[in-house]
């Protein structure tokens, strides 16, 4: 009597049959795993950076407000006729309107002493104490005017104006000549990411202004703070409360917009640059069926001895998908990994606060394991196929 038996093979003794084989070829197997890593470090790096990108931008919305609207006149020719006088207070009687605060431009340049050139690029507006409050400013030293010091003949320095005309801290009361007039430095602004144009001014108060410069109080724009629900039915109410002649030439935009639009342009880049990891992440899937075919050429004789021996068509099967899951995982390990430092590296040097999905790393790992395993499935296949006779005869069947 004859006993029928069917060859087995434990998950343990097919582990560590696969690993042997690639530690056999390291030096290949090191290559071929660097080629997913590529990919997929591309990949992690990418939403990552972007999602720093995202976050940094989030950050900067929250410090300066969505409700922050400017109000301006457009320009005529190569002239910018001003608002008329009374456009602030009209504006700041809208319901949804809860701080409107104008700035106007004087035309005077800005000097650092009576004797020197003017600073290019640098002109003094004057401003009323509740910019510093509208705008959400932040000083780097000294104080913004109020009731008491806007008539006076002082000033407050945007951080490029300050860089600019070389005056870093307020020790022995420096001073900035404007239209012959000595005006004392009072303070020095943070810096105003979304206003780089009040950035580059010399900032006086608006009855100095009138008094000591003569300067007419038409404004020039018109910052305000609006109820974020009532946005959307007040903004078309702008243009004609602050010119009711002339509603046409009146400009409102929200600098707020500014930051979203370049959120879009992120997210438009950041598909870009997946698009060029996938075909990075697809090289390295090619890699890996590459090698295990020419695996599967190497190892002829071995496969048809182990056929011999009882192997099944699936033992075999499964040991070369077994085996590119594995090269495919080291892959996407390390992988992982460096994108993560590469979006550390990158975020910390821009000064953002590094954030890494931890979908993305998830993803990667199951994006490698998965590319590599389906590139895995022909060889296996082939190799299952072999006849042994001809396998361990080094026959080509």
């Amino acid at each position: 009597m004859t006993t029928s038996w069917k060859s087995k093979l434990r998950l343990r003794d097919l582990i560590g049959t696969s690993l042997i084989s690639l530690r056999s070829r390291r030096g290949r197997t090191a290559l071929t795993a660097l080629g997913i890593a590529i990919g997929i470090a591309s990949m992690v790096a990418v939403v990552g950076i972007s999602a720093s990108s995202r976050a940094a931008l989030l950050t900067e919305l929250d410090a300066f407000g969505t409700n922050l609207l400017q109000v301006q006149a457009s320009s005529v020719g190569m002239t910018q006729e001003p608002l008329p006088i009374d456009a602030q207070p009209m504006l700041n009687r809208l319901a949804d309107v809860s701080s409107a605060s104008a700035v106007t431009t004087t035309g005077f340049e800005v000097h650092r002493t009576t004797h020197d050139a003017s600073v290019v690029g640098i002109t003094a507006v004057a401003v009323d104490p509740d910019l510093f409050e509208t705008m959400k400013m932040s000083l780097v030293a000294g104080r913004w005017f109020d009731d008491g010091t806007r008539s006076l003949p002082v000033a407050v320095l945007g951080d490029v104006a300050a860089e600019r005309i070389g005056i870093t801290d307020l020790r022995g009361g420096p001073t900035v000549t404007i239209a012959g007039r000595q005006f004392v430095v009072v303070g020095l602004l943070d810096e105003l990411p979304l206003h780089p144009d009040l950035a580059r001014n010399v900032m006086i108060g608006d009855e100095a202004a009138v008094a000591l410069l003569a300067t007419k109080p038409n404004p020039s724009a018109i910052y305000l703070r609006v109820d974020l629900e009532g946005i959307d039915r007040t903004r078309p109410l702008l243009a004609a409360t602050a010119n009711p002649d002339l509603p046409t030439r009146v400009e409102v935009s929200r600098p707020s917009d500014l930051i979203e639009a370049r959120a879009q342009v992120d997210q438009s880049l950041q598909r870009l640059l997946l698009a060029l990891g996938g075909v990075a992440l697809l090289v390295g899937g090619v890699g890996i069926a590459n090698v295990m075919v020419i695996s599967v050429l190497e190892r002829r004789g071995e496969i048809g001895l182990r056929r011999a021996l009882g192997a099944t068509r699936g033992h075999i099967r499964s040991q070369f998908v077994l085996e590119a899951g594995v090269l495919s995982g080291l892959g996407g390990l390390l992988g992982v990994a460096l994108g993560a430092l590469i979006t550390a590296i990158y975020a910390r040097r821009q000064e953002w606060v590094v954030e890494l999905p931890p979908l993305a790393l998830i993803g990667g790992v199951a994006a490698a394991l998965a590319i590599g395993m389906i590139a895995g499935l022909y060889p296996a296949a082939k190799a299952a196929r072999l006849d042994p006779a001809l396998a361990v005869s080094g026959g080509t069947g």
